[in-house]
């Protein structure tokens, strides 16, 4: 099974324009993603996927790999299979987050060890949560898990809602998960995702992954214990400076 990792790095972000190549003390975030990601013993290939020169050029001057993209893509998924369709030497890819500067290699290995079962079209990764400060912020979607941990459904809000529970026990008497925006496809699936047409849950919520379950895909999952850190806002850059200043 060969596995290639795919990076989607945009210029152009609404709340921090040219996040990318926002330097990350002396290097920038679009390279330690990769760096990190090529540290995944289960990828065979890591590329960046961009729509701008100043991204391609950056990382061709690092020693990257990185492919120029349609600048309408609505997503990165979109991204991701562009670049899938010009590969058909992968079976798997991996959507790797171009935000998360620090994010394990563990994780990626986690995610392709899904597709070991042969029935897996889609799989991502999710997390427990253990503060109520998470189970409410509409930032950090919830996923619903079924039995056997597919994922029914996500969502903004908390869900389940816990009826005859307080809302400070909810966490002490159901075990509720996040999202980690990290998915893994394999090829064909991820060709015919890219076909798709918005769907009205997709558009409420505003996740990209309801789209699939309102067409009949099944999104396998695997849980991780380990935090991830994504870069959204100049904020969070600084947080992210805090942290690597105390590793």
């Amino acid at each position: 099974m060969n596995i290639l990792g795919i990076i989607p790095a945009r210029y152009a972000s609404t709340r921090f324009p040219g996040k990318p190549l926002i330097d990350i003390a002396g290097k920038s975030m679009i390279q330690r993603v990769y760096e990190q990601a090529t540290k995944a013993v289960s990828l065979h290939k890591v590329i960046i996927a961009t729509d701008d020169e100043r991204i391609l050029d950056h990382v061709q001057a690092f020693g990257g790999n990185a492919q120029l993209t349609a600048t309408h893509h609505p997503s990165g998924t979109d991204r991701c299979a562009e670049v899938a369709q010009q590969h058909p030497e992968f079976d798997v890819i991996i959507n790797i987050q171009g935000d998360e500067p620090f994010i394990n290699p563990s994780q990626i290995d986690l995610l392709a060890s899904c597709f070991t079962n042969t029935e897996v079209q889609i799989a991502t990764l999710v997390k427990k949560i253990s503060t109520t400060a998470d189970l409410d912020n509409p930032n950090l979607p919830k996923v619903v898990l079924s039995h056997n941990n597919r994922a029914i459904y996500f969502s903004r809000s908390p869900v389940p809602y816990l009826r005859g529970v307080a809302k400070e026990n909810w966490l002490n008497t159901h075990a509720f998960h996040k999202h980690i925006g990290m998915y893994g496809y394999n090829r064909g699936t991820l060709l015919m995702l890219a076909q798709l047409q918005a769907t009205l849950l997709e558009e409420t919520e505003s996740l990209e992954q309801l789209r699939w379950i309102d067409n009949g895909y099944a999104i396998y999952t695997a849980k991780t214990d380990i935090e991830t850190v994504a870069i959204d806002t100049p904020e969070d850059l600084e947080k992210a400076l805090q942290l690597l200043g105390n590793t």
